[in-house]
């Protein structure tokens, strides 16, 4: 009796893998250099996000800042107080004013540039 032929192996082929996303999309960066409607879209959430930001730092800065003189006039006998002959209110207001702008001012930085970076995460073409 003949001895059984051996089939060949079968081997799919198919196309490698790429890094490439699926067909028809682009990524941001494309979106943001042809001006597209997705582009703008991402570019008006970044500037809407860093203006809310600007408006909730001022707003808190002025607030802290008109308290002070809402302080003296709630608590006049605050007025009268001296330290080593300043007078507190003036104490306060210049010395006390400057580390809150600083603070501000940092808060602001540090928000910001979280801001620029999840805008920059987005936007990167990997």
């Amino acid at each position: 009796m003949p001895e059984p032929e051996e089939r060949p192996l079968r081997v799919r082929v198919t196309a490698p893998h790429s890094a490439a996303g699926p067909a028809g999309t682009y990524p941001v960066s494309r979106e943001m250099a042809e001006q597209s409607d997705v582009g703008e879209l991402f570019v008006r959430s970044l500037i809407r996000s860093q203006l809310r930001l600007a408006v909730v730092v001022a707003a808190g800065f002025l607030v802290i800042l008109v308290g002070i003189p809402i302080l003296f006039s709630i608590f006049p006998a605050v007025t009268t107080w001296t330290i080593a002959t300043v007078p507190a209110p003036w104490l306060l207001l210049g010395l006390g004013i400057y580390p809150l702008v600083i603070g501000c001012a940092v808060l602001y930085v540090r928000s910001a540039g979280r801001i620029e970076q999840r805008f920059r995460d987005l936007v990167d073409d990997r």
